[in-house]
């Protein structure tokens, strides 16, 4: 079927919006209406080649929509369902089948492939030039996807979809590293290193935990403010304050806690030190192809534990939902962070994100 899509051509390039070819779901696939998705920092770092996705292609992995057609083999999920299209799993290695498909063994193919296992593409330029599809298991950028039904989470079709594809990557990393990970116990102190959307949706998490002490810390004042706002008891400016110093002086020592947003190597450092002995740390934040991480060791090695996280843990359906109901009671107040652009404004969109002008710029397609 012909489609429209935003494709990268080559690193570093733009996207261009232009007809496509959408090949029809197979065996396991959906066919999804695209009617919103939302642009991550993900997208940004690899049409720069930080991720090793295969260009020219389709990117996109906060999709939310509507499904159209089912494949055969497909399950849980019917014509005309409301989707928020989550990560991609086997549904058969250990990890997946131990209840955490976010380090599904074949996580890497499924999410930057281009492609499915078999190494076929859904995608294609109209004179036939095949383009890289399946990103984070959906390529949303376009109005149609086909993607696998394991990745699918149904949602309530009274909810606005438009407001919903977030969940599927930035605001789950964020809320689910706090909730699923860190669970702050009663009493705890925790600090938040940038607060973009991935960060301000650990502070709204962190408002619904034990802690009691949340920082954060940030170069933009107006994202601080946002931060207090949504539930961060104390605040730090990077800019003018030296971050560790300043969570060891508000925390009368190291905190329990520290999250890393930004991918910034020297920013993980910080984060780093502002734990100490029997502190966790843990790093979200995309980083630049090959970046390295320095460590104390001395620091370290008394009992602080550093962690990486992907996608906020545990299963995309019960973090979604689990936010959505915080959603509804007022305590995760996510809809204040999007910005909705029309789809081919994609370019602005991605440069509002970039600039900081904006914190969750979501893509919305004409009904179809």
């Amino acid at each position: 079927m012909k489609i429209t899509a935003a494709v990268v051509d080559e690193r570093h390039g733009p996207f261009t919006v232009r007809d496509v070819l959408l090949d029809e779901p197979r065996r396991g696939e959906v066919l999804v209406r695209i009617v919103a998705a939302g642009i991550c920092h993900t997208d940004s770092i690899t049409r720069h080649g930080d991720l090793p996705f295969p260009l020219p292609g389709v990117l996109g992995h906060e999709g939310a929509g509507v499904v159209e057609a089912l494949g055969p083999g497909v399950e849980g999920v019917r014509e005309g369902d409301h989707v928020v299209l989550g990560w991609p799993w086997c549904g058969s290695c250990r990890n997946c089948l131990d209840g955490q498909p976010r380090y599904c063994l074949r996580l890497g193919d499924l999410l930057v492939g281009g492609g499915r296992s078999d190494g076929s593409t859904a995608m294609r330029d109209l004179d036939g030039t095949p383009l890289a599809s399946h990103f984070f298991g959906q390529s949303s950028f376009a109005t149609h996807a086909v993607v696998p039904y394991r990745g699918l989470v149904p949602v309530d079709p009274t909810l606005p979809l438009e407001l919903l594809g977030p969940l599927a990557c930035g605001l789950s990393t964020g809320a689910g590293a706090v909730l699923n990970v860190l669970r702050p116990h009663a009493g705890a102190s925790l600090v938040v290193y940038g607060v973009g959307s991935v960060g301000l949706a650990a502070v709204m998490a962190a408002r619904n935990s034990g802690a009691t002490r949340i920082i954060a810390v940030d170069r933009h004042p107006s994202r601080l403010a946002l931060a207090q706002r949504f539930g961060a008891t104390d605040t730090v400016n990077a800019l003018d304050t030296d971050p560790v110093s300043a969570v060891h002086e508000i925390c009368d020592g190291p905190a329990d806690f520290s999250l890393e947003c930004t991918g910034n190597p020297s920013v993980c450092r910080q984060a780093a030190d502002s734990v100490g002995m029997r502190g966790l740390c843990a790093l979200i934040g995309g980083a630049p192809a090959r970046a390295e991480v320095q460590l104390d060791h001395l620091s370290t090695l008394w009992g602080k534990r550093i962690v990486g996280i992907l996608g906020g843990e545990g299963r995309s359906t019960t973090l979604i939902h689990t936010l959505l109901d915080l959603h509804r009671q007022g305590r995760f107040p996510f809809h204040e962070l999007v910005t909705r652009f029309p789809f081919e404004h994609i370019a602005d969109a991605l440069a509002a994100a970039e600039s900081g002008e904006v914190l969750k710029p979501v893509l919305t397609f004409a009904a179809g």
